[in-house]
């Protein structure tokens, strides 16, 4: 397997899952956090970051656009402001919104995957922003922003069994 197939299988994958749990949430519920601890993101703001927390790294990774305003560089920001605090996230509006996004996103890193190509997957080394210390081959780091969506997704299944919705874990693993 190559780092092409191996990227597409893992973004099918996740994306679908995620997908899947995304129809558990209850649409009135968006505003839900854990009630206890700190920094918790609502499931409104866990959903917005489930939607762009791969394809828009992959874009980022592969076209050097992390979306940032014109004349910033993504390096240039701040730590607080590359890793906010939960209570300055962005929510979505409704679950339906999320599927939207979600479908975009997914579409968007199958994109990068394929503009990348194979050869730059595997060879081409250059850092993540936030760790400009770190060389990987690009195929690495998209694989990472696929972990990293995967990561998110299993916080939505705890918020889903801590608000009691019936999950388990085949609607974590497909």
């Amino acid at each position: 397997m190559n780092w092409t197939q191996l990227l597409k299988a893992e973004i099918e994958f996740t994306y679908s899952t995620t997908a899947k749990l995304i129809d558990k949430v209850d649409p009135d519920g968006l505003d839900w956090k854990p009630a206890t601890g700190s920094n918790w993101m609502t499931v409104g703001q866990l959903l917005k970051h489930l939607t762009n927390s791969c394809g828009a790294g992959c874009k980022g990774f592969v076209t050097g656009d992390w979306g940032m305003p014109e004349g910033m560089k993504i390096e240039d920001l701040p730590p607080e402001e590359m890793l906010p605090p939960a209570e300055k996230l962005p929510t979505i509006g409704s679950v339906a919104e999320a599927q939207e996004l979600l479908a975009q996103d997914k579409a968007l890193a199958l994109q990068m995957v394929v503009q990348a190509g194979e050869l730059d997957l595997a060879i081409k080394q250059m850092a993540a922003p936030w760790a400009p210390q770190e060389k990987y081959p690009l195929g690495r780091h998209l694989l990472q922003m696929v972990l990293h969506m995967n990561l998110h997704k299993a916080q939505l299944f705890y918020y889903l069994k801590l608000q009691g919705k019936p999950v388990n874990t085949t609607d974590l693993w497909g």
